[in-house]
């Protein structure tokens, strides 16, 4: 036996995904800041699709997952893509919950009416559990807004994203092609459902642990996650000249659209969210897949933006909750305060990029060495 290890390598990226990516986690910032002064009232959103981010990117999940892990189940057994999956997701699960804890006494104010009276015992146990990402229960909430990861909200996608990588390791890898689509045609029926006859005309929520949200946000897993997965094993890919700029136009377009029907036609805006889920998305994700990059700077950019996507994407809202405690307490009007709103954005991707050259790339380098190596 050979005593040089060798390891499952990493196979390339899809570099307009990748970059596709990025551009969604700044807007994911952008829709947070500018959420702020909608006050709670989803008709008044500026980005007014801006939570169909987290439905893109189940999709590109689903995608990647199936890209990186299809072809390797004879070589990887189930815990070995565990492993894989939490050395790429975990780390960052865990700076993001301290990120959260630091910041959170500063966000103290009417609207988080808990943080005044939550003593540090119990604030830094939450810290413990959402390293964890094992959810908060309603009755463990410090912040007032009933979150599963009240130190960091947008958490609950990873939860929901661990849950669909689980899913697809245990039963859904196995699933041929013909059943998987039966899967995701029976998962875009109960979005539709949802959206359309549902009682709010849109796929917000997901992140608390009761009876709807859990509904909410399995619905919003199922279809983009496996219709993904789907995809990619179909092959069926779109090539087009300047893919990267045509997919961001498309997906930028459908996070900016106003909201459709108002509060008298929900089932309008349910049909649009529907349709983008369904149809858009996956077909911006077949584009991208389908492209190529041809510049040194274009590869350098999507590279960059793939790189800081997930770190900015699960550290950012820490300071969302400090601007919205700032708004909120000093009834901040939105032309004056998205000047902060602007350092928000600018202090969060170095925050992001910080996170990633000095925790997050040795972290899993390391852990890499210390877990996936095999000897020969």
């Amino acid at each position: 036996m050979s005593k040089n290890p060798t390891y499952l390598e990493s196979k390339g990226h899809y570099q307009i995904l990748d970059g596709l990516r990025g551009v969604v986690s700044l807007f994911v910032v952008a829709f947070h800041v500018f959420e702020t002064y909608a006050d709670g009232n989803r008709f008044k959103q500026i980005i007014n699709h801006g939570y169909l981010a987290v439905d893109f990117f189940f999709v590109l999940s689903g995608f990647v997952v199936a890209y990186a892990y299809d072809d390797r189940w004879g070589k990887m057994t189930q815990w070995d893509f565990y492993k894989r999956r939490l050395i790429r997701l975990q780390p960052m699960v865990i700076v993001g919950s301290i990120i959260g804890a630091l910041f959170f006494y500063s966000q103290s104010g009417t609207a988080f009416p808990l943080i005044h009276d939550t003593p540090v015992w119990k604030m830094l146990l939450v810290m413990l559990v959402g390293c964890t990402l094992i959810p908060i229960l309603p009755s463990m909430d410090i912040r007032g807004w009933q979150e599963m990861h009240p130190l960091n909200g947008p958490a609950w996608s990873l939860f929901f994203e661990y849950i669909a990588n689980i899913l697809y390791a245990l039963v859904i890898r196995k699933f041929s092609k013909t059943l998987l689509a039966i899967l995701v045609f029976a998962s875009a029926c109960l979005l539709i459902h949802y959206t359309v006859m549902g009682p709010q005309g849109d796929v917000i929520g997901g992140w608390s642990v009761d009876k709807t949200q859990l509904y909410i946000g399995f619905t919003r897993l199922l279809y983009p996650f496996f219709a993904g997965m789907l995809l990619c094993r179909m092959g069926k890919l779109i090539h087009v000249k300047g893919a990267f700029t045509v997919c961001s136009i498309l997906i930028i377009a459908v996070l900016c659209v106003p909201r459709i029907g108002g509060a008298e036609h929900l089932w309008m805006n349910g049909l649009y969210e529907s349709f983008c889920i369904i149809i858009v998305f996956p077909l911006i994700v077949a584009i991208g897949a389908g492209g190529s990059l041809k510049s040194k700077n274009s590869i350098r950019i999507c590279k960059f933006m793939g790189d800081i996507s997930y770190p900015l994407y699960i550290t950012h809202y820490p300071l969302i909750y400090f601007h919205v405690a700032w708004v909120t307490n000093n009834k901040v009007p939105m032309a004056q305060g998205l000047l902060g709103g602007l350092g928000i954005f600018i202090v969060s991707i170095a925050i992001a990029y910080g996170c990633l050259k000095l925790y997050d790339e040795p972290v899993r380098d390391w852990l890499k060495k210390r877990f996936l190596l095999k000897k020969a």
